[in-house]
């Protein structure tokens, strides 16, 4: 499956965005997504996951509670709304795919394809 991800853009602080995650298969129902972030200088970090219904998710202590990670299968994409965003949140995000995701979700193995990366700059 290739994975495209978009929407980022410039931000000032508080404010918010919307991330795309787009799949190119049908069969991306059979597949658990995360978010990942990369900030320069930075290791790469989890950000947050949705299960393959979209019943389940799990956010990253550092985003919990500001982003919402939520799916249309129908539309084969995965959304990332940001919003009290932060400085700190500046980074390239990348969306995952894998059929075998499992907790804490941020193995980058159990992710078999990568999106890349779409880049988000929160100004203070």
């Amino acid at each position: 499956v290739q994975l495209q991800a978009s929407g980022g853009g410039l931000v000032q602080a508080r404010g918010s965005l919307r991330l795309y995650c787009a799949a190119s298969r049908r069969t991306f129902s059979s597949y658990g997504v995360g978010w990942f972030r990369q900030a320069p200088g930075k290791e790469r970090e989890f950000v947050a996951w949705i299960s393959q219904s979209g019943s389940s998710t799990y956010y990253a202590d550092s985003v919990n509670g500001r982003f919402t990670i939520s799916r249309d299968n129908a539309k084969n994409t995965v959304y990332l709304q940001m919003n009290s965003l932060r400085p700190e949140d500046t980074a390239a995000y990348s969306c995952a795919a894998g059929t075998r995701t499992r907790y804490p979700y941020s193995d980058y193995g159990s992710y078999g394809y990568w999106g890349q990366g779409t880049k988000v700059t929160v100004s203070s």
